[in-house]
């Protein structure tokens, strides 16, 4: 019994010292105050808020109830070792077991310990130099983001597509929702290049191809990303996009121009003027935090217009003839079955660049 006691001690300490760094306390606060807004009946009175709010709970469910289960099994199992009945040191280490186990996959969390690791992510995919190839290539990296969405419990919502003439994609901006997807996915950034036979060519040549994938966090609040009004220029148009008759008669869809570092974010898949501004000033957002991220600014002033070094950094190359491999140049992960990754699974590149940084 003895050594039991010293396995659960040392279990508890390890539990106490994540639970701290993982700030739950402020977020099980967090979680009890949104519980409290969506109870109020008129909160549907303003639907899209409603159904944000009740997002926010459940994704804060799926982070924190397996944190707050341990707890109360941790609790239980001192109370009963306390009472030092030797005929149940079995059972005791059985449940020690488990908790153990279970304390190492939680542990997986002190990797989402950034700034806006918790954060949803918008995701950005362009089209490099190459016309149709190009555009097919970014098509399948749609593709394999979307199945790991769905793989992932992660809610998705294209704001913003242009497909390709023949093929593929010109760009699409994807919102992805859910438990640490920035933190997840910001292994994703960079330039992504890929070596095939072209479907495209009567000859099937041997052909490289190019895709720009921007991973930006959602940064919803005003007061993370100081941004002058002065240094905007909002102009809205025609929404070409989705919507019914009354979105392509309006003025609803909306380009924002940071003048500045001449960022452009031009959003038109909401219904309405105000949502689609809300839209692209979110991503804009994280546009602006990628790029202090990139040249090491204190604040938005302090930003370069054009040094965002996006595609100078090719971070994995998918090779399909003469042999398959998809590999990272940064953590040098590979795998072998390129079809699978294309498929959506790239957990194995996520984790290993979390181990490398």
């Amino acid at each position: 019994m003895f050594e039991l006691q010293k396995r659960l001690e040392t279990l508890k300490e390890a539990f106490i010292s994540i639970w701290q760094k993982l700030d739950i306390d402020n977020r099980l606060a967090e979680l009890a105050k949104l519980e409290e807004e969506v109870a109020v009946p008129e909160i549907w009175n303003n639907p899209d808020l409603a159904r944000e709010k009740t997002t926010k709970v459940s994704q804060l469910h799926d982070a924190l109830d397996p944190w707050t289960l341990l707890k109360a099994q941790i609790n239980d199992l001192s109370e009963l070792m306390q009472l030092g009945d030797d005929s149940l040191v079995e059972e005791f280490s059985e449940q020690l077991d488990a908790m153990e186990n279970n304390i190492a996959k939680l542990r997986e969390e002190l990797r989402f310990t950034g700034k806006f690791d918790r954060n949803g992510a918008i995701l950005r995919i362009t089209a490099g130099a190459g016309g149709t190839e190009a555009m097919d290539w970014s098509g399948m990296l749609e593709r394999m983001y979307l199945r790991w969405a769905e793989r992932n419990n992660v809610s998705t919502q294209i704001l913003d597509r242009v497909e390709g003439e023949e093929a593929g994609i010109k760009t699409s901006v994807i919102e992805m929702t859910g438990v640490n997807v920035y933190g997840r996915l910001k292994s994703e950034h960079g330039t992504h290049r890929l070596v095939r036979l072209s479907p495209f060519n009567a000859d099937h040549l041997r052909q490289t191809s190019f895709a720009l994938v921007e991973v930006l966090p959602i940064i919803e609040n005003d007061d993370e990303i100081k941004i002058d009004p002065k240094d905007l220029r909002i102009d809205v148009y025609h929404s070409g996009g989705h919507g019914g008759q009354s979105v392509n008669t309006t003025n609803s869809a909306v380009r924002i121009t940071h003048i500045p570092t001449n960022i452009v974010v031009a959003i038109q898949n909401e219904r309405s003027q105000l949502q689609n501004k809300e839209k692209a000033m979110e991503i804009l957002r994280g546009k602006l935090q990628q790029m202090m991220q990139e040249q090491n600014a204190e604040s938005v002033d302090k930003l370069r217009a054009g040094e965002s070094a996006s595609w100078g950094q090719q971070i994995r190359n998918y090779v399909l003839h003469p042999y398959k491999l998809v590999k990272d140049t940064r953590t040098k992960y590979e795998e072998n079955d390129a079809e699978a990754v294309l498929d959506g699974e790239i957990d194995g590149f996520i984790t290993s660049y979390l181990d490398y940084c």
